[in-house]
């Protein structure tokens, strides 16, 4: 089969890596032939470094939740019992799944219009008017000179009270400038999608952390990393997996920019794109809109 259409134009997926917990995944295969300890890692970096890591169980210095196991299918799901955004904060208790295969964080009411409701009470841009191509309801426009923005903090505090604090909850929409030879930022959106009947954690809310999803304590542990430090972790002995899953969905990579200690963030440019390719502002929103699609499409097959 040849690649063609959008994805040779930005992302070129050559398939899906499965990191569920059945007994089929690159995980569970590697623990049944005694290569690795049942138990992975995943770290997302704010630059855009990434790694993964078989057999990693984290640290001891790093935070732990653990997976709530009476579903209806095994999944990396977890419990949440508050929501701070900024100065406002909410008991609120709900579940979600941490999917490293999906881009941006879905969640559903109640815990979708307490986030995105704080989070607009908070902010100084204007609001943009809600645009199709794009599937985030909450957006705010950049002027021509800002260097800089700033949004309030998203903390989540899982079951067992640690606190999960969300550095990269914002996506930035950028256009070319008048001359094709740079890039102006245009608008700026909390990136969670609403969805009907599930919670997702999607990536650009593991970004900053090195995520460790142990299915042998069955917890999820998290710790903050640049993603380039990778001698602090171990790898410990192996026990065979106990439960079968479906494997995660697929979706589009979000985009990283640095956030400061008071929930600012600077406003750089991302790479210039090739000369064939087109503008960012109208490929990111098809890509966007292709892998929303996908996502829903994944949704809504059941595992075999």
């Amino acid at each position: 089969m040849v690649q063609t259409g959008i994805f040779l134009k930005g992302v070129a997926p050559n398939g899906l890596f499965g990191l569920g917990m059945g007994n089929i995944s690159v995980p569970s295969v590697l623990a049944n032939k005694g290569l690795a300890a049942n138990s992975f890692s995943m770290c997302f970096g704010l630059d855009g470094v990434g790694r993964i890591s078989f057999g990693d169980k984290g640290s001891t210095e790093q935070d732990e939740t653990p997976f709530n196991l009476e579903q209806s299918y095994s999944t990396y799901n977890v419990s949440m019992t508050q929501v701070s955004v900024g100065e406002n904060v909410t008991d609120l208790s709900f579940s979600a799944i941490f999917d490293s295969g999906t881009g941006f964080t879905h969640l559903h009411d109640p815990a979708y219009t307490a986030i995105s409701e704080s989070f607009n009470s908070q902010v100084q841009e204007k609001r943009q008017r809600n645009d199709s191509g794009i599937p985030f309801e909450y957006c705010y426009d950049l002027s021509a000179n800002q260097s800089h923005f700033e949004v309030p903090n998203v903390n989540l505090t899982m079951k067992g009270g640690k606190q999960f604090h969300v550095t990269h909850p914002f996506v930035i929409v950028y256009i070319k400038d008048s001359h094709g030879e740079g890039f102006i930022p245009t608008m700026y959106c909390l990136a969670i999608v609403k969805s009907g009947d599930v919670n997702i954690i999607g990536q650009n809310f593991m970004t900053g952390y090195h995520i460790v999803f142990d299915r042998e304590k069955m917890v999820l542990g998290w710790e903050a990393s640049n993603c380039y430090d990778a001698n602090n972790y171990s790898t410990l002995p192996i026990n065979p997996p106990t439960s079968s899953a479906v494997p995660p969905t697929s979706a589009m990579e979000p985009e990283t920019r640095s956030v400061g200690s008071n929930g600012s963030s600077s406003l750089s440019p991302p790479p210039l794109p090739g000369s064939d390719s087109p503008d960012l502002n109208s490929f990111t929103r098809t890509l966007i809109a292709v892998f929303l699609s996908l996502f829903i499409l994944c949704s809504a097959v059941p595992s075999s």
